[in-house]
């Protein structure tokens, strides 16, 4: 099922742009002309995601954000034409989790999105999932319930997206991996998009595990896609 996400701007032109680009997403995408009429749906169907303008009629973005945050962690993208670091360090310390300034490009609200949306999933698969206090592979350690890794009892410092890489590699550290299967499982993408994402972060998740000095090696399966293995002295 499709995830389904509230959108508050009183800038018709901004409202039906980001509209339309989730909506090629196969989101689904309620729009409202003011964060009093987007809170009041809220109320009534919470959703799954919320993005928000900072200027609107009657209650602003920041005030409807916090009124959301009282009662619930659905992730919250404030798009606003506030550049100054106050806002910013304001709307940071509410709960929103991400702050855009416009104008700002469409594929980056399109891949925080799916960045947040993953961490949610993720989130509710481990709470189903039965308990799994860690998983240990060579000189690495994943509590995956409280989306920590470690090295050598040392904590690596990773990005959500990078966490669910490597929680992913791990759980399947038997086999190989499809690029296919990664853009699909952790980004929410078929294979007919045309993105080096899954290579610029394993690039990035590669020199974290090199700087902290980690025998885990992520190989490069050629023509195919990637496999978890342990460096040789």
């Amino acid at each position: 099922m499709s995830k389904l996400i509230y959108v508050a701007d009183d800038d018709i032109v901004t409202l039906r742009m980001i509209q339309s680009f989730l909506e090629k997403e196969n989101y689904q995408v309620k729009c409202f002309e003011s964060g009093d009429l987007l809170y009041e749906a809220f109320q009534q169907q919470v959703c799954d995601l919320v993005i928000l303008d900072a200027i609107m009629p009657g209650n602003d973005g920041f005030t409807t954000g916090a009124k959301i945050r009282q009662t619930s962690n659905v992730p919250i993208i404030m798009v606003t034409g506030l550049e100054t670091d106050t806002d910013y360090i304001f709307g940071i310390s509410i709960g929103f989790d991400v702050y855009l300034t416009k104008p700002f490009n469409p594929e980056k609200l399109i891949a925080h999105v799916r960045s947040l949306l993953m961490k949610l999933e993720l989130g509710k698969n481990l709470q189903t999932e039965s308990p799994q206090a860690e998983i240990t592979f060579s000189d690495i350690t994943i509590m995956p319930d409280k989306m920590f890794a470690y090295c050598n009892n040392e904590l690596l410092q990773l990005t959500n997206i990078e966490f669910g890489l490597l929680t992913f590699m791990f759980k399947n550290r038997s086999r190989a991996v499809s690029r296919e299967e990664l853009l699909l499982k952790i980004w929410g993408l078929d294979s007919s998009k045309k993105t080096r994402v899954p290579d610029d972060t394993l690039k990035r998740l590669r020199r974290k595990l090199s700087e902290a000095g980690s025998r885990v090696s992520i190989d490069t399966v050629w023509g195919f896609g990637f496999r978890l293995s342990t460096k040789t002295e």
